[in-house]
């Protein structure tokens, strides 16, 4: 089927469904994954194989934005005002989940190299669904005003995290063992040259805005920077995800018309994305489903647990107010757009284990997506910052 008809239906199809979606109250992204399915090779086989895997430079684009839009949130002034607190209840809550899920798959004789990348990608949290619920029944107090930074630093951990356990599972896979300088330096090697070379970008970007004044060329020099920043971590074997969220943070913090730009950029990325969770959920193969069982239920508990866990102890070592203890973890459940690219990553990271991660991660995504902003609402409601006429 031509290229870009197959693109049209894709995006038909996703915009039909976010009409399902507003009926039922659920996020778009559901909708998206769900046209994905419906159309892909697996069940009405409108996109065939072939179309899917010619999909492939898009996915890489639209993970590139993602990481964009998540490090422009890290200005270095709303930093300091957040404080040590947030990032000691981030790193608890995401590690707390990957510890977990990795730790009792490997007990439970899950393959390491399997069991160390779920873990990873289960540290990520979906902001996009929070958001919604935050905004849609304005909900003020402390446990929405530590929820928020919690959500925008957690993908970065996350980052991180599949970083470096990718490297180590990819080293096990080979059959290697425990290498230290393939395990330990050559991870932090990826990570510091994602960061140089992403952080150089940024800080040309954020020069080039002083020259180019018009918002069609700076929503272009946007776009240039990720495309860049995207074909610089193919060829260089770095962190597509690592490297364009330094752009994104570097410009926010050297431009002062980054939030214009973040703002523009922002207007034209939504068809990119779009596309991004149809042809993800076109990809996922139900026979692999099949193959998903007590590992996928495994992730679902474990991960739900760690999050849940994991930030009511983050919560009592910085000492917290009383509610926040007890419904941060709730809200921390929704994941979505990163999970999914970590899972498409995964299948060039241990090709072997990669259909099967993506499978587990997109259903854990269809459930999590399903409830994630339930739950979330319940648990602002019962801490008394949703009234209860909403």
């Amino acid at each position: 089927m031509n290229t870009l008809f197959s693109l049209s239906l894709a995006m038909i199809m996703g915009l039909l469904m976010t009409r399902v979606m507003k009926k039922i109250n659920l996020p778009n992204v559901t909708g998206y994954l769900i046209a994905g399915l419906l159309v892909g090779p697996y069940c009405l086989n409108i996109f065939t194989t072939e179309n899917v895997e010619g999909f492939t430079v898009l996915t890489n684009a639209a993970l590139g934005f993602i990481a964009f839009s998540i490090g422009g949130e890290f200005k270095l002034s709303s930093l300091k005002q957040l404080g040590a607190k947030i990032f000691l209840i981030t790193l608890f809550e995401a590690v707390g989940a990957t510890a977990l899920v990795s730790t009792v798959m490997i007990l439970l004789k899950v393959d390491i190299s399997l069991a160390l990348i779920l873990g990873a990608i289960a540290s990520a949290t979906a902001p996009a669904a929070t958001l919604m619920v935050v905004r849609q029944y304005k909900a003020k107090g402390p446990v929405t005003s530590t929820l928020l930074p919690v959500v925008a630093v957690d993908d970065a951990v996350c980052l991180m995290l599949f970083s470096i356990l990718s490297s180590v599972a990819k080293t096990l896979g080979k059959g290697g063992g425990f290498n230290i300088k393939e395990t330990l330096v050559m991870p932090i090697a990826e990570i510091l040259g994602s960061l140089v070379i992403g952080f150089a970008v940024g800080f040309v970007l954020s020069v080039a805005t002083k020259f180019f004044l018009s918002r069609a060329n700076r929503v272009s020099l946007a776009v240039t920077a990720v495309f860049l920043g995207v074909g610089l971590s193919e060829m260089l074997g770095l962190s597509s995800l690592l490297l364009c969220m330094a752009i994104g943070a570097a410009m926010a913090n050297f431009s002062k018309v980054s939030d214009a730009v973040m703002e523009c950029t922002d207007r034209w990325t939504p068809p990119l994305f779009m596309l991004f969770f149809v042809i993800s959920g076109a990809e996922f193969n139900f026979e692999v489903f099949k193959t998903v069982g007590l590992i996928g239920v495994l992730y679902l508990v474990l991960r739900s647990s760690g999050k849940y866990f994991g930030a009511m102890l983050g919560c009592a070592l910085v000492k917290t107010e009383k509610n926040v203890k007890k419904y941060l973890g709730i809200t921390l459940l929704p994941q979505a757009g990163v999970a999914i690219g970590m899972a498409q990553l995964s299948l060039t990271v241990i090709p072997e284990y990669g259909e099967q991660i993506r499978a587990v991660i997109l259903c854990a995504t269809l459930v999590y997506e399903l409830i994630g902003p339930l739950l979330t609402k319940t648990a602002l409601t019962k801490a008394g910052e949703i009234e209860k006429k909403c």
